[in-house]
C-alpha cells in the first residue's frame, strides 16, 4: 500500500507553515483539529459498541481482552490495559497490554519492531492465547504488520477481534470480526499520529474497556464500586463511593467499609439490603458480582 495515500499520512493544508506560527497560533490550530477527533469517534460508535459485545462475551467466558499494537498505538493500549485492576479491581491477567518490541519498548521506542507480524504471533502465544479471548488490534494507519500478523494468528485460533484504525478501508479491518475505522485526517504535524489519531485510539480504548465493565456489573450507577483502594486517596475515595451509592453520611460509610473489610461492593450491598457483611457478600456472590440484582435479591 502507498502510505501517502492514507489520510493519516497527507499534509494538513491549514498548517503548512507551523513553523512559523507563534505558539498561540500553533496551539489554537492544534486545538482546532482536535475538535473534530470526538465527532470522528462519534461516527464509529455502533461499531464501538458491537466491539463491547464482543469483549463482553470473552470476558464472561472466563476469557481476556488482549490490546495489541506498535508504537504510540500499542502504547494506549498498555495504558488502557494497566489501568483496569486499580479501577475495575480486575486480575493484571484480565486485560493485557501487547507492544512490538516487548514492554521496554514503552520507554525506549523500537522502530523496527512494528514491521514483523511473526513477533505479535510470538507475543500472543507467550500468553497462551485462547478461542476464549478477544484480540483488539489498534493501528493508526490501519496496516502496521505487527497488528495484522497478531489479528491473523488470532483468528486461525477461534479467538475473537476488533480492528481500531484511524484510516477508513483499513487493512487490519480485513481480519476482524469487529472493524471500527475512525478516519481522523491528515495532522498538524505531517505523518505524526501520536496527535489526533492517537487521540482516538485512546478514546475508543476508554470507550471498550468503561462499557466492558459496566455491563459486567463493575460499575454502580456511575460509580466505581469495584476499585482497589491501595493508598490514602482510594481509602478515602471508597468512602465518599460507599456514602454516595448507599446515600449515607461518611462515618456510617466507614463502619460499613470496616465491617465489609474495605471491599466497597459488599459494603454497599450491607447498607442498602441492611444485612449483614456475610449476607451481603453471600448476595453478590450469587447475583454474579452485580450489586442491583444483589440488593434486589
Amino acid at each position: 500500500m502507498d502510505l501517502s495515500t492514507l489520510g493519516t499520512e497527507t499534509r494538513n493544508e491549514k498548517t503548512s507553515d507551523l513553523d512559523q506560527m507563534s505558539p498561540t497560533e500553533l496551539l489554537l490550530a492544534m486545538n482546532d483539529e482536535d475538535h473534530s477527533v470526538a465527532q470522528a469517534v462519534r461516527r464509529a460508535v455502533p461499531d464501538i459498541a458491537a466491539a463491547v459485545d464482543v469483549v463482553v462475551a470473552s470476558l464472561r467466558q472466563g476469557g481476556r481482552l488482549i490490546y495489541l499494537g506498535a508504537g504510540t498505538s500499542g502504547r494506549i493500549g498498555m495504558l488502557d490495559a494497566v489501568e483496569c485492576p486499580p479501577t475495575f479491581g480486575t486480575s493484571p491477567d484480565r486485560v493485557v497490554g501487547l507492544l512490538a518490541g516487548g514492554a521496554g519498548a514503552f520507554g525506549v521506542a523500537v522502530e523496527g519492531a512494528e514491521d514483523d507480524p511473526a513477533g505479535a504471533v510470538a507475543d500472543l502465544d507467550a500468553i497462551g492465547l485462547t478461542a476464549r479471548d478477544t484480540v483488539v488490534g489498534l493501528a493508526a494507519s490501519g496496516r502496521t504488520p505487527y497488528v495484522v500478523g497478531g489479528l491473523a494468528h488470532a483468528r486461525a485460533l477461534g479467538a475473537a477481534t476488533v480492528s481500531v484504525a484511524c484510516n477508513s478501508e483499513a487493512v487490519i479491518s480485513r481480519y476482524a470480526d469487529v472493524a471500527v475505522e475512525v478516519p481522523t485526517g491528515p495532522e498538524v504535524l505531517t505523518g505524526s499520529t501520536r496527535l489526533k489519531a492517537g487521540t482516538a485510539e485512546k478514546l475508543v480504548c476508554n470507550m471498550i474497556s468503561t462499557a466492558t465493565m459496566a455491563r459486567l456489573g463493575k460499575v454502580y450507577r456511575n460509580l466505581m464500586v469495584d476499585m482497589n483502594a491501595t493508598n490514602e486517596k482510594l481509602v478515602d475515595r471508597a468512602r465518599r463511593i460507599v456514602a454516595e451509592a448507599a446515600d449515607t453520611d461518611l462515618d456510617t460509610a466507614t463502619r460499613a467499609l470496616a465491617a465489609a473489610r474495605g471491599h466497597a461492593k459488599t459494603a454497599i450491598v450491607l447498607l442498602l439490603a441492611n444485612c449483614s457483611a456475610e449476607e451481603a457478600a453471600a448476595r453478590l456472590r450469587d447475583a454474579g458480582d452485580d450489586v442491583r440484582a444483589a440488593v434486589a435479591a
